[in-house]
């Protein structure tokens, strides 16, 4: 199944699909795995969103939703890559992704990352 994911991502990166059409792909990919007998996360659970809000002095603002479906398979992707674009690396570059897989993997809910600096940036990411 990894390998279909890995193609589904393909197709995002390329513009061929949309976050939305992805995250219905790999459903369709876990449920046939699940009917194999694996037991993935709680539908509840699974239909959540990760938010990432970032709020910063100089106005350059960011909000991200992201549905929990899809979030494993793409987080690190989306990290490297925010990483490295000038304007968004100073944002990720302290934010520890393993903290958010982890919170993922244990249906975490509600805030994972708080965070005000003196200038009067924040950053928060929720799952909700």
């Amino acid at each position: 199944m990894k390998t279909e994911i890995e193609k589904v991502l393909t197709m995002v990166q390329e513009g061929k699909v949309d976050a939305t059409k992805a995250s219905e792909l790999i459903e369709v990919l876990n449920n046939r795995e699940s009917v194999g007998g694996s037991s993935g996360k709680s539908t509840a659970y699974a239909d959540k969103t990760l938010k990432i809000r970032v709020v910063s002095s100089d106005n350059d603002n960011v909000s991200v939703n992201l549905p929990i479906k899809l979030i494993k398979v793409m987080l690190k992707a989306g990290y490297n890559i925010a990483g490295n674009i000038p304007q968004s690396e100073k944002y990720v570059k302290d934010l520890d992704i393993d903290i958010l897989i982890e919170a993922i993997e244990n249906e975490l809910d509600g805030p994972i990352v708080d965070i005000k600096s003196a200038d009067g940036d924040t950053v928060s990411v929720i799952i909700e």
